[in-house]
């Protein structure tokens, strides 16, 4: 576990990027009330959403931290589709001052919660940042945090289980994503098509890779459905791109050659026709089709961030003012 860096007991040097105070220059810009951070020309690449929080830590105390979703996207993770009025998520001791302010949500907890430096931000590690996550997330967008930073070698399922202690918030909530998690998706489409395909019941095993007689790799397919011939694949737009679209016909061609059947899905066919999914995995299993098999799929769908009801019951829970909830 990574412990609070004793070098973060001096002041944090963002007098560069960020200010308290209102100043009277062009050069900068608000960020929230009495803190401001320098505006970014048009050559500037630098994501402006980072460089806001850059002004919200000069509102933390020493050890307080970025955490949650906030902490989840500086660290890079995929990551479901965050509503733009998502609060920006930390975590302070019991005893710090709470920042007064709209669009933040404070966590407290009776010991600095370990973190490390990311780019000049203070962010919870790993593992804290997706028990944070887990005490407002639903089931299936949190395993597609979880999927996202194994895949990212970010974290371990061990370690993730030893913040799993008792009376911490979001503990359950974790403990059954762990149970549906496989860190072998590579995008978060992968994760949401292998967990469609458990929720109709159907075991599948992801990246499988596919050799042919003499033992060369032909491909290796992002779902293959145990018991059959078929593999299922998430595909993105990238692959009407017309060299990605002449590659996928020619492996497609050594995949049927060698007796199995490759069946693309969009992010469409997944969240809004999962139906059709439904029907093509009956047919590969030999059974009978029942529409009825697609009701689990439609409740966590409802719940998650995929949805506009998902979306907004989230919002309706994580609100801007601050939460009790340690350790």
């Amino acid at each position: 576990m990574v412990h609070p860096d004793p070098a973060l007991d001096a002041p944090v040097v963002t007098t560069a990027v960020a200010i308290r105070g209102c100043p009277r220059r062009a050069a900068f810009q608000p960020v929230t009330r009495g803190v401001h951070r320098r505006r970014l020309d048009g050559g500037d690449s630098r994501d402006p959403w980072l460089a806001d929080l850059a002004g919200w830590q000069l509102l933390l105390t020493q050890h307080g931290c970025f955490t949650g979703l906030t902490a989840a996207r500086i660290r890079g993770w995929g990551l479901p589709p965050v509503p733009e009025a998502t609060p920006v998520f930390v975590a302070m001791q019991l005893d710090d001052p709470r920042p007064m302010r709209d669009g933040i949500r404070t966590s407290r907890h009776p010991d600095p919660i370990p973190h490390q430096v990311i780019g000049g931000l203070r962010c919870a590690t790993a593992a804290e940042t997706i028990l944070a996550c887990a005490r407002w997330l639903s089931v299936l967008d949190l395993v597609v945090v979880v999927d996202s930073a194994l895949q990212a070698e970010d974290v371990t399922v061990e370690e993730l289980r030893r913040v799993c202690r008792p009376r911490r918030r979001g503990r359950t909530a974790l403990l059954t994503a762990l149970g549906r998690a496989d860190g072998r998706a590579e995008s978060t489409w992968e994760t949401l098509l292998r967990l469609l395909h458990v929720a109709v019941g159907v075991e599948v095993t992801p990246q499988l890779e596919v050799l042919d007689e003499g033992g060369e790799l032909v491909a290796r397919v992002d779902l293959h459905l145990v018991g059959t011939t078929s593999d299922h694949e998430y595909d993105g737009g990238h692959h009407r791109e017309p060299d990605e679209h002449r590659d996928d016909l020619r492996r497609e061609r050594r995949l049927s050659s060698l007796g199995r059947v490759r069946r693309g899905y969009t992010a469409s066919d997944v969240v809004r026709r999962p139906i059709g999914v439904l029907r093509d995995v009956d047919l590969a299993l030999g059974r009978a089709h029942d529409p009825g098999r697609i009701r689990p799929w439609i409740a966590m769908l409802r719940e998650s961030l995929y949805t506009p009801s998902g979306r907004a019951a989230f919002l309706r829970r994580v609100g801007t003012t601050s939460v009790t909830g340690g350790k």
